[in-house]
């Protein structure tokens, strides 16, 4: 049955929603200010009147869309808490099954779908009314429903099956689940890290060899010069979605691999090309990605040890409004999460501090062993005004939000 009354649990966890609302208002509109900033001396020109006054526009959309989705979201999840309705939910639920392992694929299931659906009036105006106003948008919705349902397919397997095995490990492990699952979570992250490009992203994109010729041999000469094992480098049909360009290195082992977006290689010089790739290289010649996974997995360890010293507590259930003498799982694990996004938030911004700080070292990779950061510098400068960036984010914005550098710091430090 239902709790009667509101607990101090409660109010805590509406207080850190309040609080995160809050933050997030008062970041945006900080950032939305630094429009009103001149354009630095180092990258005077690289936008136009015109096209400065579009990348002005095109952010005050997505930031007037974020806000009203911000808003609205608040509001529903302080309403479903105060009304009751993960409880509600969990009585519904239950009544299908006594399995805390069906429950909880039940409970997480619904609520996923639930949101999903919530949400999806303002991906929809993002991506068909936002992203195609000022030209970025080229996926047909064609594309959006099937990404859609191959997103759901996929979702539903790897999510189903670590679920149900998280879900068993508590109830046979006792306290000691956390260290199961902790193995499980691992291995699945280095899986994941190792077979993303090669097993996922096919399902989604094309990936095509890059093709031979002069940009290819451009490559091969700095793939050798620099002793990158130069095997894997693909072209990725991401113009099929957006106009918007980017690369990245994914992989360990013999599976690390550099994808370059096709709108990228249509945007850039070959030098431009190059220092991207060797931007990349950087990340992998420094150990960024297995540098980054060893702390991510830490950090799951350790929220999953703080994890198991709450959730049996029935305090966490009754917090969303069921009274029960015992702990129920899944509801267990919404709370948890609510009260643990203070924490969350600052490892997110340490780990952000610590992405910037790889992306100023792999740039410094590419200088050094380009010989100049003049090929970065403009390709930077390419995919900044090519995807309407904002020059000169506020400063705490960027501290909260950014994983790397805004554009002005990164061509300050490669002028060194």
């Amino acid at each position: 049955m239902l709790t009667s009354g509101i607990s101090i649990l409660s109010i805590i966890i509406i207080l850190f929603i309040a609080f995160n609302f809050i933050l997030e208002y008062v970041l945006d509109s900080l950032n939305a200010k630094s429009w009103d900033m001149p354009i630095p001396k180092e990258l005077e020109g690289i936008y136009d009147t015109e096209k400065y006054e579009k990348a002005r526009k095109y952010h005050q959309a997505r930031a007037q869309l974020a806000k009203i989705s911000s808003i609205l979201g608040t509001i529903g999840i302080t309403v479903f808490i105060l009304m009751k309705g993960f409880a509600w939910m969990h009585l519904q639920v239950a009544t299908f099954s006594d399995s805390s392992i069906i429950q909880a694929l039940l409970f997480f299931g619904i609520f996923s779908i639930a949101s999903d659906i919530i949400g999806l009036p303002f991906e929809l105006y993002g991506i068909f009314v936002i992203e195609e106003k000022f030209g970025f948008n080229k996926m047909t919705w064609k594309t959006y429903i099937s990404d859609k349902v191959k997103g759901y397919i996929i979702g539903g397997i790897i999510g189903g099956i670590l679920l149900s095995l998280f879900v068993w490990f508590y109830s046979i492990a006792g306290n000691k689940f956390w260290i199961y699952a902790w193995i499980l979570f691992a291995a699945f992250s280095i899986f994941f890290a190792m077979f993303y490009t090669s097993i996922i992203v096919p399902l989604f994109n094309k990936l095509n060899p890059l093709e031979e010729g002069t940009l290819r041999h451009k490559i091969e000469v700095f793939a050798t010069k620099i002793n990158f094992p130069l095997t894997n480098i693909f072209v990725i049909d991401g113009s099929k979605r957006s106009t918007k360009a980017n690369a990245y290195f994914s992989g360990l082992g013999s599976k690390k691999t550099i994808v370059l977006f096709d709108t990228l290689i249509k945007e850039q010089t070959e030098d431009e090309l190059v220092s991207v790739l060797a931007h990349e290289v950087g990340h992998y010649k420094m150990k960024h990605i297995q540098k980054g996974m060893f702390i991510g997995i830490l950090q799951m360890g350790a929220l999953l040890f703080i994890l198991q010293l709450f959730i049996n507590k029935p305090a966490l259930s009754q917090a969303l409004g069921l009274q029960t003498d015992v702990p129920i799982f899944h509801l267990g694990l919404i709370a948890f999460s609510l009260l643990y996004s203070p924490i969350s938030m600052i490892t997110g911004i340490f780990m952000n501090i610590r992405s910037r700080k790889n992306e100023f070292e792999a740039d410094n990779y590419a200088k050094e062993n380009i010989g100049t950061g003049e090929h970065l510098i403009s390709a930077l400068k390419k995919l900044s005004v090519n995807n309407l960036s904002n020059l000169q984010p506020n400063k705490w914005y960027v501290f909260f939000h950014y994983s790397h550098p805004p554009l002005l710091a990164r061509v300050q430090n490669l002028l060194k």
